[in-house]
């Protein structure tokens, strides 16, 4: 694996559960169609699991603002991947059943300031424009997980979720030394 591509972590491996959970328990027929994002790839180990799952990789997108893991994911598993900043390079015809984001959530520290975990200053404000830009990419019953951490400020996520008409549900919860990292599912109301 590439030192510059983010690796696998408790909250990688937390976030595979979920995954695991919600596709396990879809019929053969809703596997068969199901597509699915997976944004901020890195390693792709999420990407990896839905294939082991029966996704269908043509339903795959991978997208990562990290050129280093999209090459990686694209030589290890063979799914299309994108180059995007967030939705900035998706077509908004693209239309997507699942989502799946485990997006940089970490408060900006003097000494972590990477991409891949340091979500702005205050941690939030890469999720905050994830969620501004999400409605667009929903299918109708289309459905979002995403992690955060208790070191996410959470209130302005809220506010802008109920603001562009989401239902948001905590669904699991992992207690770690320092901090509880926490997985949401998002829908359209």
């Amino acid at each position: 694996m590439n030192s510059e591509v983010y690796q696998p972590a408790e909250d990688s491996y937390f976030l595979i559960k979920i995954v695991s959970n919600y596709i396990s328990k879809l019929n053969k027929k809703e596997k068969q169609d199901l597509k699915i994002l997976d944004m901020g790839v890195g390693s792709g180990i999420i990407s990896e699991k839905l294939l082991e799952l029966g996704i269908n990789k043509k339903y795959i997108l991978a997208v990562d603002i990290n050129e280093k893991a999209l090459i990686q994911v694209k030589n290890n598993l063979n799914i299309k991947t994108k180059k995007s900043n967030l939705f900035s390079n998706i077509d908004k015809k693209n239309k997507f059943d699942l989502i799946i984001f485990n997006p940089p959530y970490l408060p900006e520290h003097k000494y972590d300031k990477k991409l891949d975990t340091t979500g702005g200053k205050k941690g939030n404000e890469i999720i905050l424009r994830f969620i501004k830009q999400l409605p667009s990419y929903l299918n109708n019953n289309a459905i979002v997980l995403i992690l955060t951490s208790s070191l996410t400020p959470i209130n302005k996520i809220l506010a802008k979720i109920k603001e562009h008409n989401l239902i948001i549900n905590k669904i699991a919860i992992k207690k770690l030394f320092f901090e509880e990292l926490y997985v949401w599912r998002l829908k359209k109301k």
